[in-house]
């Protein structure tokens, strides 16, 4: 049985710096609820979609823009996830830090893009704030955890220790993993254990023009997710985590549906369902970790999936 993990990270941006006030309220209701002709294609739609297939899907929730336009929005999605009885839980995105209308840590006065351009002491304090951000806004208790962009360092895993949060997926060896300073020259691709937390890596695998991806909704084919989730059961990994955005299901400009990652994301849950004797979809409440660092390989997909998944991407781009 392989523990599979379909998480979604829940941002919302308003589209550069500036006036952002004014462009919050509809950046909410596009990103939070992906209205279209269509109808919803949004967060809702998301949490609906596992609820009809009976899975339990990870929603690493932003909550710093909160400190910029209240509790309100926050509460909502909360709200939202908490009715579907989906997981909750953290994501930090630092370029709202300084956007916050309170300081929220002493002399940040512009933007740190990224995590793991703050200390560990700042990382505990924005670690906390978020944590209690969600909580305040109506969250059960935060477990897990994710940076924005996957942007950790080998602070990171210390500074949610001290916050109590067990789990971290914030290790995306496509990304920032292998230069974050946790296990120098490994790349890790089975849960392991470190500095008192354990570490769910972003699954990835190499694709077949010998790039290295991580398994996403909107950017790797069905027929690559299916066959990358039979390979990792096969050579008897412990988990697989998928990624994907609350606003991944419509188009860049986000006003109609990207009916390639719809199709792509209810064929994978469809899958998931009816493979349950072989695919435990799971969050991390009441999880047993299972440790499998330096017991399998790194996972690949063979050239012709690739090059369906790029003939898709074209049409997406020329078509939505």
């Amino acid at each position: 049985m392989l523990e599979v993990f379909l998480t979604v990270d829940v941002e919302i941006w308003c589209d550069g710096w500036t006036d952002i006030d004014n462009k919050f309220p509809e950046a909410f209701r596009r990103y939070i609820y992906g209205p279209t002709h269509h109808g919803n294609f949004g967060l809702p739609y998301q949490a609906d979609l596992l609820n009809s297939h009976g899975l339990k899907g990870v929603f690493f929730v932003e909550p710093l823009f909160s400190t910029r336009f209240g509790p309100a929005p926050l509460a909502e999605i909360v709200t939202i996830l908490n009715a579907a009885k989906q997981e909750v839980q953290l994501h930090l995105h630092t370029e709202w830090v300084d956007e916050s209308l309170n300081p929220l840590l002493d002399n940040v006065t512009k933007k740190r893009q990224h995590l793991r351009y703050f200390s560990l002491e700042e990382q505990d304090a924005l670690i906390r704030i978020g944590r209690r951000l969600l909580l305040d806004a109506g969250a059960p208790p935060i477990n897990a955890f994710r940076a924005g962009s996957f942007a950790f360092n080998k602070d990171t895993l210390p500074a949610l220790a001290l916050n109590g949060i067990k789990f971290d997926s914030s290790y995306n060896a496509s990304m920032f993993g292998i230069d974050s300073g946790v296990l120098p020259g490994t790349l890790a691709v089975d849960p392991f254990f470190c500095d008192e937390v354990y570490e769910y890596p972003m699954t990835v695998f190499q694709d077949g023009s010998g790039r290295l991806r991580h398994a996403q909704i909107a950017a790797c084919s069905y027929l690559e997710l299916e066959g990358l989730l039979w390979k990792a059961l096969d050579a008897g990994n412990k988990a697989f985590i998928l990624l994907s955005h609350n606003f991944e299901l419509m188009n860049q400009k986000k006003d109609r549906p990207d009916w390639v990652a719809v199709r792509r994301f209810d064929k994978l849950c469809a899958f998931l369902d009816k493979n349950r004797d072989c695919f435990s979809v799971r969050g991390f409440h009441g999880l047993e970790p299972q440790i499998g660092l330096g017991d399998h390989k790194q996972l690949t997909s063979p050239r012709w999936k690739t090059i369906n998944r790029m003939v898709e991407q074209l049409y997406r781009r020329v078509y939505q």
